[in-house]
């Protein structure tokens, strides 16, 4: 683990820190923004901007009830395709989402780790109820967080040009920062393997290719979720965030009651669990998918991609956490 150390800058707003923190990581700073709500949108053109020069940088999104300012301080979910389509375009983003303050921390390390290892930026979706939660966070020794550094350059800067954009087998290209000398060179533009302006149809094809490609030929690597009761389920309860909590009191009190119940809780939003969610629709012991979320239904379109099984859902636009008994009345239908 290297030195701990910090630097906080206050900027203007959340264009300028977006900025900001891209232009650290091209000088090889771990970089880190948050925000809530419109923020988030304000950032999008330059999260783009990080997809397509592939600068590793973490951003925390709370989210509340919107659209625009909607209700500042209550909760909501609904940021969850934003994270995923924001910006214009097609690349590849990680996104994780924590239901509790220990996995603020426990992901917000992973996100760093993630972001450094396949050059993209990386979300923690958190949402205003865990955002305001109190509870106990265990922060170990420094040493035993877990480091992955960023995968350099294989040669010194005399020996030959350095190239930019060189991808190795696993899509991700080496990176060299700006006073390391090397010659770098990075453009929003469409470009080849050193860095420069390729303005062709074939050229973009395969570089926007591999930068959705990175994450999703890796994806198996990346997602993360939890499973309770999934053995015998044959209602499945998917929830994220603050929303999980409430499914785990109601799944559990279902179990009690002698219902097969089960619940998945997709830890990485993005990329999305889709292959677990296959494997129990095969197995054929699945018969239905309960999703409550604080949206009008985001996650649930991923669940209708993959399946043609009822879907019951549980929807507000944001405002209240759902009740455990409404989630429980939906597993008892």
């Amino acid at each position: 683990m290297p030195e701990v150390g910090a630097r906080f800058v206050q900027m203007e707003d959340e264009l300028a820190s977006m900025a900001a923190i891209i232009g650290a990581s091209a000088a090889g700073a771990r970089s880190f923004t948050a925000t809530s709500g419109p923020g988030f949108t304000l950032m999008m053109e330059n999260v783009g901007l990080a997809a397509m020069m592939e600068l590793p940088c973490v951003v925390a999104n709370v989210q509340r009830a919107s659209p625009s300012t909607g209700l500042p301080t209550m909760v909501g979910q609904s940021d969850m395709l934003q994270a995923r389509w924001g910006s214009h375009g097609d690349y590849g983003i990680i996104a994780y989402s924590p239901s509790s303050p220990q996995e603020c921390f426990d992901l917000t390390v992973r996100a760093f780790n993630a972001a450094d290892q396949y050059r993209v930026p990386v979300f923690v979706l958190m949402d205003e109820v865990v955002g305001h939660m109190t509870e106990r966070v265990v922060i170990p020794d420094a040493d035993a967080i877990p480091f992955r550094p960023r995968k350099g350059p294989r040669h010194a800067p005399s020996e030959r040009p350095f190239l930019s954009y060189a991808a190795d087998a696993d899509l991700v290209p080496p990176i060299a920062h700006a006073g390391e000398g090397y010659k770098v060179h990075m453009t929003g533009l469409t470009h080849d393997e050193r860095g420069y302006p390729a303005m062709n149809a074939d050229a973009h094809e395969v570089l926007v290719n591999r930068l959705v490609d990175k994450i999703r030929l890796n994806a198996d690597d990346i997602e993360l979720h939890e499973e309770l009761f999934l053995d015998d389920a044959e209602t499945v309860v998917v929830a994220f965030g603050c929303t999980a909590r409430s499914a785990k009191h109601a799944v559990d009190e279902a179990r009690d009651e002698g219902l097969s119940c089960g619940m998945l809780r997709p830890i990485t939003i993005w990329p999305f669990p889709e292959r677990r969610i296959r494997e129990l629709i095969e197995a054929g012991k699945v018969k239905r998918f309960v999703v409550p979320e604080i949206n009008l239904g985001q996650m649930r379109r991923e669940i209708e991609r993959l399946t043609s099984l009822p879907i019951l859902r549980l929807n507000n636009p944001g405002g209240q956490m759902p009740r455990p008994d409404a989630i429980l009345e939906l597993i008892r239908s």
